[in-house]
């Protein structure tokens, strides 16, 4: 058996955007109280599945040389998905209760990630479909209303609501992307447009 020819990954994109599309979604079902409070330890639950998928995705990605994607899903992985899952699951748990722990340091961290996911935007707007760079302009707004909630600057009831549709929307476009890396692969054409980068 000849190792000349090292076979290429498969993109596996689509399950990184359909793990983001299910964050999207139930952040966007609590943040706008469609669901109860009570429901975030299971959201905790779906994020540690997204971490799975997310790290794997990231890790392929970079082997593949995508240095933005790649990074990108790794920071998704560790921060949005794992960290944001245990924290759901700790504060559903007494410890937050008996020990009086307090969640005022979340808005720092989330002001980094806003911070950092601002400053890349514009390699996605130059480098990526349309489509992404859309749903990258999207998870900007979502994840600023959330740092400022989180921060204290803005109350949650105007900045919860407003990161809860931005995400929502965020979700959509998601599941339009990985679906079209999915259909226009499968049928050599374009099937679900992404357009040309928007820089």
């Amino acid at each position: 058996m000849s190792n000349e020819h090292e076979a290429a990954w498969a993109n596996p994109a689509p399950a990184g955007l359909t793990a983001l599309a299910i964050a999207c979604f139930t952040f966007f079902a609590v943040l706008t109280g469609i669901v109860p409070h009570t429901s975030t330890p299971l959201l905790g639950c779906w994020l540690i599945g997204g971490f799975a998928v997310q790290i794997v995705v990231a890790l392929i990605e970079l082997r593949e040389g995508s240095l933005l994607g790649g990074n990108v899903f790794l920071f998704f992985s560790a921060f949005f998905m794992l960290t944001g899952g245990l924290e759901f699951l700790l504060r559903a748990s007494s410890v937050f209760a008996d020990y009086g722990v307090t969640s005022e340091i979340d808005g720092w961290a989330w002001l980094v990630l806003l911070i950092t996911l601002i400053l890349w935007t514009p390699a996605y707007l130059k480098t990526s479909p349309r489509v992404m760079g859309i749903l990258v302009l999207i998870l900007d707004i979502g994840v600023l209303f959330v740092a400022l909630r989180d921060l204290g600057i803005v109350a949650a009831s105007i900045s919860a609501p407003l990161a809860g549709y931005a995400l929502g929307l965020g979700g959509i476009f998601a599941i339009y992307f990985a679906a079209a890396i999915q259909l226009n692969a499968a049928f050599g054409k374009v099937v679900f447009p992404v357009g040309k980068p928007i820089l």
